[in-house]
């Protein structure tokens, strides 16, 4: 015979504020904290139970404790029959009923946290007809390197091209993996933080150096489908066993050990983070980790004569008056976005400046997505 556990749960609840208040009968019972509540193993709250007792008085017993810790649920049901005058089993019924609605509204609040956060997009078929119009253009990559020379960046065309796609490419169910390497001072820094400057905020995530084990305790949805940058390969060497499987598993979990909040007892928490993530990564090694080097498409900075010849030009120009309003434009190249539509794209300034749609230029890189994401499964998927 199945348990009838659905009358406590479907009961209906008063809201004040965070507190949470459920009357049984002439008892009203009212609960502080669920929202401190993080983990499906813990119910600690403060409870307060209030009624009238025997002689017609206001009754009330209150206290904070761990409602799946039978200890504690059996002392507070005691002494609020006490002070109710009621018998103990009474509040015990109470007490159980009230903590499976509890466990419930827990689990949700704890779903909804986890829950990504990402808006829903959709998009008119006319919209879908201009973003196709505009991915078929064939001078689409040429107005991408105009608007890099716009912020100043020098050369690099390949490099340029090569890792704006990788990151583009973070919204593919197989992203790229990006690695520049250069001699000390070359500039590579200099060009990931020219591409990761196209990236909204919420869609890169950039260090200096991790450490072996940092990647396995971040957030389940902190990386998925974002950029993940290091500014040295050298710094992020304890974490390529991470960012390895990261890259070809596109998931990582581990197991650690832990105490139980509730009994004290160390037991074995679960940790996992979901992919996929598009790697970014800048070095001075020679050497590198061939199992991490076999996963990136690996770019060298130009450190010729001329390449710095025209970097000392630029750089000249910078502080002249024609240079400082130029500033503006470049700004203005990496901070356009397509406003109240889709946080996620930028749109090239050089297009904005000719007054063409931007929201053509963000559909047309959802449609590439979509696109790709949609081939068979027997096809390659690259940006």
């Amino acid at each position: 015979m199945p348990l009838r556990t659905s009358n406590a749960i479907d009961a209906p609840v008063e809201m004040r504020g965070e507190d949470i208040v459920q009357r049984y009968g002439d008892r009203e019972y009212r609960v502080r904290g669920l929202n401190k509540n993080t983990s499906p193993t813990v119910l600690r709250v403060n409870l307060r139970v209030l009624g009238v007792n025997a002689h017609g008085d206001m009754a009330l017993h209150v206290d904070t404790l761990e409602l799946q810790a039978a200890r504690p649920r059996m002392a507070f049901c005691k002494q609020a029959a006490d002070e109710l005058g009621v018998k103990e089993e009474t509040i015990r019924h109470d007490v159980g009923r009230l903590m499976l609605k509890l466990e419930m509204l827990r689990d949700e609040q704890i779903a909804k946290a986890l829950a990504p956060k990402e808006p829903e997009v959709t998009i008119t078929d006319e919209e879908r007809s201009a973003a196709m119009e505009l991915l078929r253009d064939p001078r689409l990559l040429e107005r991408i390197v105009e608007d890099f020379a716009r912020c100043g960046v020098v050369g690099e065309e390949t490099n340029k091209l090569v890792g704006y796609l990788g990151v583009v490419s973070r919204h593919l169910s197989e992203p790229l993996a990006v690695m520049m390497q250069s001699s000390s001072a070359a500039g590579k820094s200099s060009l990931m933080d020219a591409v990761l400057a196209f990236v909204p905020e919420g869609q890169k995530v950039q260090y200096s150096a991790m450490t072996g084990q940092s990647l396995f305790y971040m957030g389940e949805q902190d990386l998925k489908h974002k950029v993940l940058a290091i500014v040295e390969e050298e710094g992020a060497s304890r974490a390529a066993y991470a960012l390895k499987l990261l890259q070809s598993e596109h998931k990582l979990s581990i197991a650690s050990t832990g105490k139980d909040p509730v009994s004290g007892k160390h037991v074995t928490h679960e940790y996992k983070v979901e992919g996929p993530v598009m790697i970014f990564l800048t070095t001075t090694a020679i050497d590198i980790d061939e199992e991490l080097l076999n996963r990136c498409i690996v770019l060298t900075v130009n450190e010729d004569r001329e390449q710095t010849q025209a970097i000392h030009r630029v750089q000249r120009e910078s502080q002249t008056l024609a240079g400082l309003l130029h500033r503006d434009d470049a700004h203005a190249a990496r901070s356009y976005e397509v406003p109240d539509t889709h946080p996620h794209y930028r749109v090239p300034s050089s297009m904005a400046a000719r007054g063409e749609d931007g929201a053509a230029w963000r559909q047309a890189l959802r449609v590439h997505r979509d696109h790709r994401a949609g081939r068979g499964a027997g096809e390659e998927d690259h940006p």
